[in-house]
């Protein structure tokens, strides 16, 4: 039986993903997911390059793409599925998270 990835990347995800590194010009290891507090329901997602991985980092490769996992923010990422949306007013990765139990209300922010 094959072990389940930690979370799920979908194409729309996976090719900004691919966008992001391609511009920025130099050699990366991928994307670095964490949570961190902030904001009115007490928890939001960070995203950055990462240039190597951590040596706790969990690794998700899908569609292309390196996900890391900061190892502090495994547990509240558990089975989410990371998308990206473009619509006229907005774009941005957007995050499907089972383990949510509330989000606020401008969607920044969650609690667990």
């Amino acid at each position: 039986m094959a072990l389940r990835q930690a979370m799920s990347v979908t194409e729309a995800a996976a090719g900004r993903i691919q966008a992001l590194l391609q511009k920025r010009g130099k050699p990366s290891a991928g994307i670095r997911i964490g949570v961190r507090s902030r904001g009115c329901s007490g928890l939001t997602y960070t995203l950055e390059y990462a240039d190597e991985k951590g040596k706790l980092d969990e690794v998700v490769q899908e569609k292309g793409v390196t996900i890391l996992i900061d190892p502090k923010a495994s547990m509240f990422i558990i089975g989410t599925e990371m998308d990206f949306v473009e619509d006229k007013l907005q774009s941005g990765f957007t995050f499907r998270n089972p383990n949510e139990k509330g989000r606020c209300g401008c969607g920044e922010s969650f609690h667990v």
